[in-house]
Formats: C-alpha cells, sequence, structure tokens
C-alpha cells in the first residue's frame, strides 16, 4: 500500500486487505448500494476486483496496476471500481469464481479480475492477474480493460438479455432431482485418492501440493470403516503416514515457529508459498491428532501440539476470536520472514548446535531458496546423535536450545502483516480442532482457547438472533453464511464432547432451526450458502464439493446427522437425508472431491455411536478416559453432570442412576442404564470398540 496522501471510499472499511487499498490512486468502492447506483446512474461497466490480505499477487498487482497513476486514472474514467476481501464476501466469490471458470475454460484464483454488467450485475469479462506490461505470454492490463471497454460500448444493446443466459448456465451447474444414497461412493471416493496418491513424495496430484485435510480425513475413516479386512485398510492409512509426514518434515511446515502454510509450489513439499491461513491450520490440527491415534505415531502428537501452541501464542486475539491469516509477505519480499543466510545462522549458534542443525535440516549445499535456506527436516534424530557423537537426549537439547535461538533472532524481524479480522466461519474451524486436540492429547489450556473463542462468537457475532460474519476493531457486521452457522453448531458439538454444557447445546439447536428456517430449498432440497433475506445477487449457491474448506452442505448433512440423533429430532434427520439424496448424483461421480458429502453419507447408511454418561466429573472421565485414547471417528461420548436436569430431546430420558450411568445409544435405539464398570466395558467391546 502507498499513501498518495488522500484516500478512497475504502478508508472507511473494516477489512485489513480492503484497507490496504485505501490510499491506491483507484477510486474504489466496497460493494454496497452506493456503489452499484453510481454504476447504473454512469452506465458504467464495475471492475469487481476479488482478493485477500495474504494474497501474494494481489499485492503484486496492486503494486503494478493499482497504485500506478495511468492505470488508476484509465480505470476511474471508465469504470466502476469495486474490491471485495474475498474472505467476508464469499458469496461474491464463488459467483465469479464460477462465471471465471465458464468464460476462461479453466479454474480461478486470486486476485480475481471481473467486469460485470451496471444494471445485472451480469459478467462480460474475467481473468485473473494481469501484469503491467506484457510479459508471458499475458497481455498488460490496462490493454485488456480497454478491449472491454471497447466491447462494452459496441455490445451495449446485445447485454440486456445477458444476464438470463448466464443464470441459466449456473442454474445448470445446480443439481436437480434426488437419488439413492450408495454404499459404494465410500470405496470409489478411496479408489480416486489412490489413483492421484503421489508414492514418491505423498501428497495427491502434482505440483503445487495442498494439504487438502478433508482427503486425509476420509482416508481415515475408510480405513476405520474396513476394521475386518486388514488389505483393503493398508492402502489409506499409508496415504495418510506418508503424506503427513512429508508435510509436517518439509518446508509446508514452519519448523521453528509451528503452524504449517497455504501450500507447496513443489512436489516434494520443500518451499512453500508463505502465507498462514487460520483454516488450513485448523484442519490440519485435527487431522494429527487423529493420524496419531490411528498411526501411533508421536511425531504426529508433536506436529499437532506446536500447531495448537503456535494458534494460541500468535493468532488468537486478547478477546478471544482467532486472527484470519499471517501474509507471505514482509518488507515487499514474499518469505523473507522465514528464511535464513547460512552465516546468519552460524553467528546465532554454538558450534556443536550448529553441526547438529546443519544434519537435520540439511544445511550443506546450494541453498534451497533464492539463495537462502529455509528449513526442512532431512534426517531422522538418532541420525543426528549418530553424527554428532551424542545420545538422542543430547541432540535433541541441542536442536532445541539452536531452535530457541533462532526463534528469538526471527521475532526481532519486520513481520508480515497479520490479518487481524475475526471470521466466524474460520473461528468455527479451530473451535473445533482446538477442543479436539485437548480432549484426545489432555491439555486442558486448549479446551480453554476454543472455549474463550466461542465466547467471543456469542457476544459479539450473535445478533438479534442471527449470526454475523465477520468482526474487527469492536465492529462486526455481514449477513452470515451456510459455513458460520454449519461450522459453529459443529465446533459446539465437540466442545461439549470435552465438557458438557447445556447452554451451548440449546445455542446449537437454534442455529440448528435458523439453518432450517433460512438456508434450506423446501422444494428441491439441499442448503443454499446465503439465507433467505440475504441480498439478491447474481445466483444463488448451493455449495457440494469441498475446497479449502469443507462444503457446507456437506458438513451439515453430518452435523444435522449426529444433532438429530443425539436429540431425537426427526426434522435435522429429514434435511440431512434431502441433502444427501440432492447431491448424491455429483457426490458418485467425482466422489473424491466431495468428502465431506461422502463422510456424511457414510454416518447416514451407519448412524453414529453416542455414548452417555451421566454423574461427577471425576468417576465420569474414569470411565471415558480409555474411549479418549482411541481414533473413533463414528463415535460420540457426551459427559452429563448428574445434577443437569431440562435437557433436550430424548437426553432428558436418559436418567441418572444415583451412581455413574452410562447408555449406549445407536440411530433411534439406546441401551439400558449401565451402572456397572465391568459391564460397560463388556458392551463398548460388542460396538467394536477395543478398551
Amino acid at each position: 500500500m502507498t499513501d498518495h496522501g488522500q484516500s478512497n471510499n475504502l478508508i472507511r472499511e473494516t477489512s485489513p486487505y480492503l484497507l490496504q487499498h485505501a490510499y491506491n490512486p483507484v477510486n474504489w468502492h466496497a460493494w454496497n448500494e452506493e456503489a452499484l447506483g453510481l454504476a447504473r446512474d454512469l452506465d458504467r461497466p464495475v471492475l469487481l476486483s476479488i482478493g485477500y490480505s495474504a494474497c501474494h499477487w494481489c499485492h503484486v498487482m496492486e503494486h503494478e496496476s493499482f497504485e500506478d497513476e495511468e492505470t488508476a486514472a484509465f480505470m476511474n474514467e471508465h469504470f466502476v471500481c469495486i474490491k471485495v476481501d474475498r474472505e467476508e464476501r464469499p458469496d461474491l466469490d464463488k459467483i465469479y469464481q464460477l462465471a471465471h471458470q465458464m468464460i476462461a475454460r479453466r479454474p480461478g484464483g486470486w486476485p480475481l479480475n471481473v467486469v460485470i454488467a451496471p444494471d445485472s450485475h451480469a459478467p462480460i469479462f474475467a481473468g485473473t492477474y494481469f501484469p503491467k506490461h506484457p510479459r508471458h505470454g499475458m497481455p498488460a492490463f490496462v490493454e485488456v480493460l480497454k478491449r472491454v471497454t471497447g466491447y462494452f460500448g459496441s455490445h451495449r444493446d446485445e447485454l440486456i438479455g445477458h444476464a438470463s443466459a448466464v443464470q441459466d448456465a449456473f442454474r445448470r451447474t445446480e443439481p436437480a432431482g434426488e437419488a439413492d444414497i450408495n454404499p459404494a461412493v465410500f470405496s470409489r471416493a478411496e479408489k480416486e485418492l489412490s489413483d492421484s496418491y503421489d508414492p514418491v513424495d505423498g501428497g495427491f496430484g502434482a505440483a503445487p501440493k495442498f494439504p487438502h485435510p478433508s482427503t486425509l480425513d476420509l482416508c481415515l475413516r475408510y480405513r476405520a470403516a474396513n476394521r475386518d479386512d486388514e488389505v483393503t485398510r493398508r492402502r489409506p492409512l499409508q496415504m495418510v503416514r506418508h503424506t503427513l509426514d512429508a508435510m509436517a518434515r518439509g518446508g509446508l511446515c514452519d519448523q521453528l515457529g509451528g503452524g504449517f502454510y497455504r501450500y507447496s509450489v513443489d512436489a516434494a513439499w520443500i518451499i512453500p508459498h508463505f502465507e498462514k491461513m487460520l483454516y488450513d491450520n485448523a484442519q490440519l490440527l485435527q487431522i494429527y491428532v487423529d493420524a496419531w491415534q490411528a498411526c501411533d505415531d508421536s511425531f504426529f502428537r508433536d506436529t499437532a501440539t506446536s500447531t495448537a501452541d503456535w494458534v494460541i501464542a500468535e493468532m488468537q486475539s486478547p478477546s478471544g476470536g482467532y486472527y484470519s491469516s499471517i501474509d507471505a509477505d514482509s518488507e515487499g519480499e514474499e518469505g523473507k520472514f522465514y528464511v535464513w543466510c547460512t552465516d546468519e545462522i552460524r553467528s546465532i549458534l554454538s558450534e556443536p548446535e550448529y553441526t547438529a542443525m546443519e544434519m537435520r535440516y540439511g544445511l550443506a549445499g546450494t541453498p534451497n531458496f533464492e539463495g537462502k535456506w529455509h528449513l526442512n527436516i532431512t534426517e531422522p534424530l538418532a541420525a543426528v546423535a549418530s553424527r554428532c557423537g551424542v545420545d538422542v537426549e543430547k541432540a535433541t537439547s541441542l536442536l532445541s536450545g539452536a531452535k530457541k535461538k533462532l526463534s528469538d533472532s526471527r521475532a526481532r524481524r519486520s513481520h508480515p502483516q497479520l490479518d487481524d479480522k475475526i471470521l466466524t466461519s474460520w473461528n468455527a474451524l479451530m473451535i473445533k480442532s482446538m477442543a479436539h486436540a485437548g480432549r484426545k492429547l489432555g491439555r486442558e489450556e486448549y479446551i480453554s482457547s476454543a472455549q474463550r473463542a466461542l465466547g467471543f462468537v456469542q457476544n459479539s457475532l450473535w445478533r438479534n438472533g442471527r449470526l454475523l460474519a465477520t468482526a474487527r476493531d469492536n465492529k462486526a457486521h455481514l449477513n452470515a453464511y451456510l459455513d458460520d452457522y454449519v461450522f459453529l453448531i459443529d465446533a459446539i458439538m465437540e466442545l461439549n464432547q470435552s465438557r458438557w454444557r447445556g447452554a451451548e447445546i440449546d445455542f446449537a439447536i437454534t442455529l440448528a432451526d435458523t439453518v432450517l428456517e433460512q438456508f434450506e430449498d423446501k422444494t428441491l432440497g439441499g442448503l443454499y450458502f446465503t439465507s433467505n433475506d440475504h441480498e439478491e445477487l447474481l445466483h444463488r449457491t448451493k455449495p457440494s464439493a469441498d475446497d479449502a474448506t469443507p462444503s457446507g452442505n456437506g458438513v451439515a448433512a453430518g452435523v444435522l446427522l449426529r444433532l438429530g440423533h443425539l436429540l431425537g429430532e426427526t426434522r435435522y434427520l429429514e434435511t440431512a437425508e434431502r441433502i444427501l439424496r440432492l447431491f448424491s448424483i455429483p457426490a458418485n461421480r467425482l466422489p473424491s472431491a466431495h468428502g465431506s458429502l461422502v463422510m456424511a453419507m457414510e454416518e447416514y447408511l451407519y448412524p453414529p455411536r453416542i455414548i452417555i454418561i451421566r454423574g461427577d466429573p471425576k468417576s465420569a472421565r474414569e470411565w471415558t478416559r480409555p474411549l479418549l485414547d482411541q481414533y473413533l471417528p463414528g463415535t460420540m461420548i457426551m459427559t452429563i453432570p448428574s445434577n443437569e436436569g431440562n435437557l433436550p430431546g430424548i437426553l432428558n430420558n436418559l436418567k441418572y442412576a444415583q451412581e455413574t450411568t452410562a447408555y449406549i445409544c445407536q440411530g433411534v435405539s439406546c441401551s439400558p442404564p449401565i451402572t456397572d464398570h465391568e459391564e460397560f466395558i463388556d458392551r463398548v467391546k460388542e460396538h467394536h470398540i477395543d478398551i
């Protein structure tokens, strides 16, 4: 961002991304009725530019074009220019990314630059990054705009019916008609993933490589579902183990500070794109905890712990909410904060520490990132100890001391920018994962972190019976989306497996009722991304495939099934079934892209086990602890204090019998009350849980 002395309309916004552009010479507006009305009044096309704060190429395009006086002058003369933070307005981003895919015949990305008609808001042109001057086969941005301006002027009359054609094309992308829920979809998803699996470096597909946590989750669940077939179980576990190990040892993981970057630019996970996103780390935290239990690998537990510790230290606000992201760039260079010169490392460490670091992280030969080193683990601890002539304990101590010194030195560098807005949906993902990690790892501070974040959402983002999507600087705004609601229900369900709070379950019920009232398509089934009272846009999407975050409809189906079974609430179960039947065709066509829906389909076909334990907290913990030591994806465990009354739904029928009392439920049936611990163990084993 360059300060030209005079701000544009974005100066009134809260989004850090929009504020980055507040002093551009472009006369930017936020997406609002004032800006859209201006375009109609002037009969000028809208130049809609969508990005986000941590986006490297967004920064590049801003510097090259949006800070350029000549380019800005052309934009201001011929367009009404609107900037959108895709993290605050995923509704707009989903529509115009789809438009880009239709126009350009390839996936989009960010920055996304779309020219839309001033009246209908239908897309006329769509592209991503363009340089200021032609290079690498890409035209100059201003030349693209000149061609679009010419087209708009000469084809103005033809654009009158354009919106209807675009809307028809959008509608054809949505499923229409229900289909049976096919149990074979789970195995087909695993087969697709194994076909795209990289047996050399781990992960799926070629570079650039993304973590795809929902894909790894699906593999672990597939293995758990095939407990009696060791051959079938072996392949998904190998894919998960190899991929998670490669990511955690490689450059995708911040070896000093903890947490994961956005993706790897190479196939071997060596060099990342250095932005850190809350949603990636939330999903990876949970999958590393689950993989620790499924694989019995302490390295995965340690990776989960370092990730959770980093989140609390750097991503949680004093008010409790979690921040959104950390930029890839600092001082105008990508990755500058994270990489090292060999001489700098030598100057900070003792000779034994440097020797250990050199061996552990392969700091010999040619540096791996633009003449500098980005740390990757290249040798196991035992090999480092052997080559250093010390035992493993001493090698661990040397490395810990060295990393502490390097971390302290790094902390004095110029930090990348923090996007400190607090998004409801991403916070919900992290609340769930923190609660899950705290419960499984026995770390109360993680559960407390999740509780503080939920408190922030309830206090700051819940207004007049509805959620808001984002908050920053004591200002919360924007009508919440499907993801905000269903991710938050999911988070509350997980947090209440850590400790029961009836008021939170009541809140989850209120959220679920709002989803059914405001988001459900009562005619065709499925849930819209926006609510019934949302601003009317060009298209109202129904998301089905996972992307960087799980599909809202997939998560909704899963949480409505679990909440419906927990409470005996048939409305939730029926809505979940309609979701799954509506999306069964696309899920069967490409199951690996619909992991959240596929996993919900499995829970529909094989309802989750629900273990309810009534009693005092100490005795209840003794009953549940053996269960927490295992990977049990199809099991919910709720410990409800003996003095808790007025429970919702069928929970109120599960009474406390003056001593610790357990109920084991599956589907619509529950066992009689169990008050003998040995009998409880026997009944649990009958459900194929080995404790």
